[in-house]
């Protein structure tokens, strides 16, 4: 039997992976839903987006960005969390079903290669700023954009803490 640790570790994936996996739930005919952040410091916002990002499907896979793209996302003072770590608090998330760090500036790679029937991105979005949309739409896929939790984000937090 495995333990928690071992059940946690074993939702987190390389690319090659999440296609193996993704496939098997797409024959069990489970609907995908792909969401993507750099998740630096998980707090109630990343929380009850992911939730809800949850609620539209059967399994939900996220892409975490890896240290060099938050880098080049967000700049040099971060991630404050390094990849292995993010990845690692987000697979705790029991309603998160499998974790995948991504190195580019944006997931296109992995949406292409996941083919979610969902994607999921935060109301400080638009269906045109959304990367993968359109391709997501073109095989028939869904977008959804979630209301944006006002008050919380690690930019706040960062501040508050005056770093």
């Amino acid at each position: 039997m495995l333990s928690k640790l071992e059940i946690i570790q074993q939702k987190i994936h390389t690319s090659d992976s999440i296609q193996l996996l993704v496939n098997q739930w797409k024959m069990l005919s489970k609907k995908i839903v792909f969401t993507n952040g750099c998740f630096d410091i998980i707090h109630r916002g990343h929380n009850t987006y992911l939730l809800q990002s949850a609620e539209l499907g059967n399994r939900l896979v996220v892409g975490v960005n890896s240290d060099d793209s938050v880098r080049r996302l967000k700049g040099a003072s971060r991630p404050i969390v390094d990849q292995d770590s993010r990845a690692f608090n987000s697979a705790c998330q029991t309603y998160i079903d499998a974790v995948v760090i991504f190195d580019e500036d944006t997931p296109l790679n992995l949406i292409q290669l996941i083919q979610p029937d969902v994607l999921v991105k935060g109301g400080d979005y638009t269906l045109e700023t959304i990367v993968g949309a359109s391709e997501v739409q073109a095989y028939g896929g869904q977008v959804e954009i979630i209301p944006f939790l006002e008050g919380y984000s690690t930019t706040a937090i960062l501040e508050k803490a005056h770093l």
